[in-house]
């Protein structure tokens, strides 16, 4: 049994997380203990154990130790099972990280499955459902996954009750990705959207962005958008397009704070992003590893800054896989991320890792 310390490196979630997704795939059993200690609520939270029953659920598997607070947990999987599922998180806990918990067994499956996820969509310290569609999941289909998300209903802290949809077909061939320069930049535009909310707080949020990006020597589009919710919240998204890779940030409304401080945050973070000269934004890049794990050959892609995420999140692959990964670089700082990809035999219920 693969042993666990969760207070490794980053030390949240993403180690639980990542250990799940390989113990499905690999079909390792795992311990994990010290989950999540160096958070300010140490051990399961409503998300995780979420993503601990979601990782059980497809697969059959055990689980002993999945009980609110836990800081330890042993998960023995079964045989990975594709189908319609449908997990109520009971919180704002993110949609997003249940699905990224499970996407990639399910795609390396012989069938298509359909996920319906009930939490928060647009949460803190988490990619909001925008993110994903916007650029989580271009990415996948450029290393060969069919992944279509859709959003029926957004869910916001402290109430959650937001819902999306997950439609995953079964990958074909995984390609590694080469990222290297980014090139002349192609596009800058957004969102501002709004749940339940007077037009003119989208439009604040709008007009900060782009008197904030027009100092800065930029011009942007940015559309306004209504989401569909059952309470009231706003989101800001910027992305920056260039010849090869793009970064996205978003940024959240929340009770007392100002539409133009929101739109002060997404900038912030787009401005650190174009004054690197990395191909991706910093959180995608810890997204790609696993993928690119089982992409067939060597994938190499610069990252606007190196953060603990993708350095932890490295190291939990290589305890499941052998897998040869190489990071140049500061913490902190932009640098380049290769990966000699394994290749999956996809659809073979025989596989081994």
């Amino acid at each position: 049994m693969i042993q666990i310390d969760g207070s490794f490196g980053e030390g949240g979630g993403q180690v639980l997380r990542t250990s799940l997704t390989l113990s499905l795939i690999t079909g390792q059993s795992f311990e994990i203990y010290n989950i999540r200690a160096k958070r300010k609520r140490p051990g399961l939270q409503p998300q995780h154990l979420k993503c601990v029953e979601a990782a059980r659920l497809i697969s059959n598997g055990i689980a002993k130790g999945d009980k609110i607070g836990s800081t330890h947990l042993i998960f023995e999987p079964g045989a990975v099972t594709p189908g319609e599922y449908r997990l109520d998180i009971g919180t704002a806990g993110s949609t997003t990280l249940v699905l990224h918990t499970v996407y990639l067994p399910l795609a390396l499956s012989d069938r298509p499955s359909n996920l319906c996820i009930t939490g928060g969509t647009h949460v803190q310290w988490s990619p909001c459902f925008h993110y994903l569609t916007h650029q989580w999941q271009p990415y996948l289909e450029k290393i060969g996954f069919q992944v279509k998300l859709r959003l029926d209903r957004a869910g916001f802290y402290p109430k959650g009750d937001g819902k999306m949809q997950a439609e995953i077909w079964p990958a074909k061939k995984l390609s590694p990705i080469q990222l290297e320069r980014r090139g002349e930049l192609r596009r800058l535009w957004g969102i501002s959207a709004i749940a339940n909310l007077d037009v003119t707080v989208a439009e604040r949020q709008r007009n900060q962005s782009l008197k904030r990006l027009e100092r800065m020597g930029y011009q942007a589009e940015i559309g306004i958008e209504q989401m569909p919710s059952r309470y009231k919240s706003t989101m800001m998204l910027l992305a920056a397009e260039f010849e090869q890779g793009s970064g996205c940030f978003t940024a959240l409304g929340e009770i007392g704070k100002r539409a133009e401080q929101v739109a002060d945050e997404a900038v912030a973070e787009l401005e650190e992003y174009l004054s690197s000269d990395g191909c991706v934004d910093k959180y995608l890049a810890d997204q790609l590893i696993l993928p690119l794990a089982f992409a067939d050959g060597e994938s190499v892609f610069t990252v606007s800054k190196i953060t603990n995420h993708l350095l932890t999140n490295i190291a939990v692959v290589q305890k499941f896989l052998d897998l040869q990964a190489e990071v140049k670089g500061d913490l902190g700082a932009s640098g380049t991320v290769q990966i000699a990809g394994r290749g999956a035999l996809i659809h073979d219920s025989n596989k081994s890792f």
